[in-house]
């Protein structure tokens, strides 16, 4: 079968950074073909390059064939090729049929709403899809969101779609529902670029993979000659996933009693309504919920970032609701935060600096009024040694480390003064298996010490993994809690979508 897609020896640098060094392999039609490597590996730049972003340095791309050279995205859109981003590129007070009509080249300035209108709902359908095209997008679950995405590169006729670790914020239901739709694009000729981190995943869908390191294209490996293992072994090479095991004893001591929160947004609405939450000493708590029901808000009022309307919050004896970030940080609250880049850390500021950005006041960095600069940097060398951070020349700016070392300064830097409660708002999104299990050691061995964790996570596997208990969270209130132990991800799955519930408090 003739290849739709071939990438040969791409080459991308930038300044003192090779992104990619010959990079190779094909997507030929009704394929469904993964793309993995850890952080850093070089993803995110090459499909910059497919989409037109970036343009190559050395190496060629061919469509049906034929050499193509992208300028921009639109040429690479006008060539058949479109993505779905994690981050979707909709207008919130659009409707869905406004947003996809945003999406479309050479409308009319008279044109049919009707004949458009129809056309758009054949589509949906075709494959099923539960979309109202006169609903405004602020309203929609994120599933029914990106529902919207790739009907609008559906519509513009793509024959070769990009989705980007499409099921982190779906439902174990709405992620089956996806596979199932691009199970039928794939009949349909349509081929589909899949990048995700999650392994029983790609099992599943995967026609065949491709393994990318540091920058290069390791193999590629059709369905019957890979499995998880070998799959991880060639990602993480002569690296090892950390090794950890998880403690089943736990304090009946409450360390953290939330009661009847209400917190509003900026649009007046209720993200938490009457939330209630226990926490226990020494407990790692997993939150499961679709991303947007509340999760967020409830880290931001933990940790001081967001005031309640109603409620209390209560850290042992202390009363914290209301607190700011300093307070909550002083009664023992660390912040692992879901935009590490934006929030978690100082981009421009060096890996040291950053690394003492809560704790600089200390008499331990300082000589009198001015900073310590000897004691900052030998700080700075035993928080790298011992959170195994990759952190590049002294004075760094931390902007230049991969998304896995960022993650390891921001939480070297929270457990440094031995927090009570970690509060870690979608700690693993976006890294590779060695990160992730870098940062899943790191929760268990806290709760080793006596450090209570809330973890807020979209993928249920690794909460099933990692939690003593889990809490399930939708529309802000908790839907109840559940047992790891002797609960499906179906089961969890029905609860985020408020059709199940379960209030009995677990020991």
């Amino acid at each position: 079968m003739t290849d739709f897609l071939q990438i040969q020896n791409i080459r991308k640098t930038f300044p003192g950074v090779v992104a990619l060094d010959d990079v190779s392999f094909s997507v030929v039609p009704g394929e469904i073909h993964t793309l993995l490597g850890e952080n850093g590996a070089g993803k995110s730049t090459l499909m910059n390059v497919l989409t037109g972003l970036y343009h190559p340095d050395r190496g060629e791309i061919r469509i049906a064939g034929k050499p193509v050279h992208f300028t921009s995205p639109r040429d690479s859109l006008t060539c058949g090729i479109g993505m779905v981003h994690q981050h979707f590129m909709l207008v919130p007070a659009h409707s869905v049929f406004e947003n996809i009509l945003l999406a479309l080249d050479n409308v009319p300035n008279f044109f049919s709403r009707k004949i458009y209108k129809e056309k758009i709902q054949k589509l949906i359908d075709e494959f099923d899809l539960d979309l109202d095209l006169e609903t405004p997008v602020w309203k929609l679950s994120i599933g029914a969101q990106q529902w919207i995405e790739l009907i609008k590169l559906l519509m513009r006729d793509c024959q070769l779609l990009i989705l980007d670790e499409p099921t982190a914020v779906l439902t174990p239901q709405e992620a089956e529902r996806l596979f199932n739709v691009l199970r039928q694009l794939k009949e349909r000729g349509k081929s589909i670029i899949f990048i995700s981190h999650k392994m029983r995943e790609v099992m599943e869908i995967s026609d065949r993979v491709t393994i990318l390191k540091k920058g290069r294209s390791l193999e590629t490996l059709s369905r019957g000659d890979f499995d998880e293992s070998k799959l991880a072994s060639l990602m993480i090479g002569k690296d090892k996933i950390p090794q950890w095991q998880k403690s089943l004893q736990m304090s009946d001591e409450i360390v953290l009693d939330i009661q009847g929160l209400s917190v509003r947004n900026d649009r007046g609405l209720a993200d938490l309504d009457e939330f209630n939450l226990r926490l226990k000493k020494g407990e790692i708590l997993g939150i499961a919920g679709v991303a947007g029901n509340g999760q967020k808000a409830l880290a931001e009022v933990l940790t001081g970032l967001k005031n309640t309307s109603q409620g209390r919050i209560m850290a042992g004896e202390k009363d914290i609701t209301n607190s700011n970030a300093r307070y909550s940080y002083i009664a023992g609250i660390a912040h692992i935060p879901e935009d590490r880049k934006t929030i978690g850390i100082a981009p421009d500021m060096s890996v040291d600096e950053n690394l003492i950005m809560k704790s600089f006041k200390n008499g331990l960095f300082r000589n009198w009024i001015f900073q310590d600069k000897k004691a900052i940097r030998r700080n700075a060398k035993d928080k790298i040694e011992q959170f195994a951070i990759k952190s590049g020349p002294d004075g760094t700016p931390v902007r230049y480390l991969s998304g896995g070392n960022i993650q390891k300064v921001i939480i070297a830097r929270e457990l440094s003064e031995h927090p009570a409660v970690l509060v870690a708002l979608y700690p693993t999104r976006g890294l590779d298996i060695g990160s992730a299990g870098y940062v899943h050691k790191v929760i268990a061995d806290g709760a080793d010490r006596g450090m209570s964790t809330i973890l807020i996570a979209e993928d249920l596997d690794e909460l099933l993994k990692l939690s003593d208990r889990i809490a399930v969270m939708f529309r802000g209130r908790l839907v109840g809690y559940v047992d790891p132990r002797n609960t499906t991800r179906e089961e969890i799955g029905l609860m985020m979508s408020g059709e199940k519930g379960n209030l009995s408090d677990l020991p």
